[in-house]
């Protein structure tokens, strides 16, 4: 079961109201099951947590990072986050947003090659 509130789903609203440009690179390949067919939601609440991509039929989130990830209080929620989806069978990809600027074509595959290893399970 999903557990989301109010103050929740109201967050994630507005994250989709003011995307990043990462975010919106990302959208416009995983919309209208554009990427390998697979429905992809953005902003979607779970458990506590607004994830920005994810396809439930594969348990597959797709998070666009940017730097302040790498800040140590960041890096412990993330892993905290992390440990928590993970317990619900959902995998975590994690995209650096410099390389989805830098290297466009390297993050399609690596996405292809998460949903491939998703969709052999």
């Amino acid at each position: 079961m999903v557990h989301t509130g109010p103050h929740l789903r109201q967050h994630a609203r507005d994250m989709r109201r003011a995307p990043t440009r990462s975010e919106n690179r990302l959208w416009a390949w995983l919309r209208d099951r554009r990427f390998e067919g697979y429905k992809f939601r953005r902003q979607f609440p779970i458990d506590g947590y607004v994830l920005d991509f994810y396809c439930a039929e594969l348990k597959l989130a797709i998070e666009a990072d940017g730097r302040q990830h790498g800040q140590i209080l960041m890096a412990q929620y993330d892993d905290q986050r992390l440990l928590a989806l993970q317990e619900r069978g959902i995998e975590v990809l994690r995209i650096p947003n410099e390389l989805l600027i830098r290297d466009s074509p390297m993050v399609e595959a690596i996405i292809r090659h998460a949903i491939g290893q998703r969709r052999a399970r």
